[in-house]
């Protein structure tokens, strides 16, 4: 990656960090509610994602000397770096991954405001109680995301990327 592009990698950190906070502290706020533990994998699927996330997660893997084959799997929609239950490459993962589980609130097709909390979370929950504060506002996110990655891909010389280009996150094991 050039210099250009480690920049950019950096303020997804700081992205990151953004949602790590939020996603602490409404996990605390929903704690009842929230069955997402180790060995619950319901929402672990072959995701792709901007390429400022993939190389920036592919950097820190190899930073950290990490070796991660991905898992053959009977489920071809499920997520290579799911093993035995338990996602390999967990202080890594992307901003999808990092949200799941939790309450998401963005715009729909519609212009109007839609939320998303995973089936198997609250099931016994009043949804008129969710609001601002005890939501992520993905759309705030996604384009930040979005953003960043508009100007990480500008300064990417190996290949040329669309802005709304994605790689799968299986791909990280061939280039670790």
């Amino acid at each position: 990656m050039t210099e250009k592009q480690l920049k950019y990698g950096e303020e997804y950190k700081i992205i990151i960090n953004e949602i790590d906070s939020i996603s602490h502290r409404l996990t605390s706020i929903h704690s009842k509610h929230l069955q997402c533990k180790k060995g619950c994998d319901l929402c672990c699927m072959d995701y792709s994602i901007f390429p400022v996330e993939f190389y920036t997660i592919l950097n820190q893997l190899k930073a950290n000397k990490t070796i991660v084959k991905p898992v053959e799997k009977a489920d071809a929609n499920s997520c290579a770096f799911l093993n035995n239950h338990a996602c390999t490459i967990y202080e890594n993962r992307p901003v999808i991954c990092r949200t799941h589980g939790l309450p998401l609130l963005y715009m729909n097709d519609d212009s109007e405001w839609e939320l998303s909390a995973c089936e198997l979370n609250f099931t016994d929950f009043d949804f008129d109680e969710f609001s601002d504060e005890n939501t992520i506002p993905m759309d705030r996110f996604n384009s930040k995301l979005f953003l960043l990655n508009k100007k990480f891909i500008s300064y990417f010389k190996e290949k040329e990327f669309k802005e709304t280009d994605l790689i799968p996150l299986k791909e990280l094991s061939e280039h670790l």
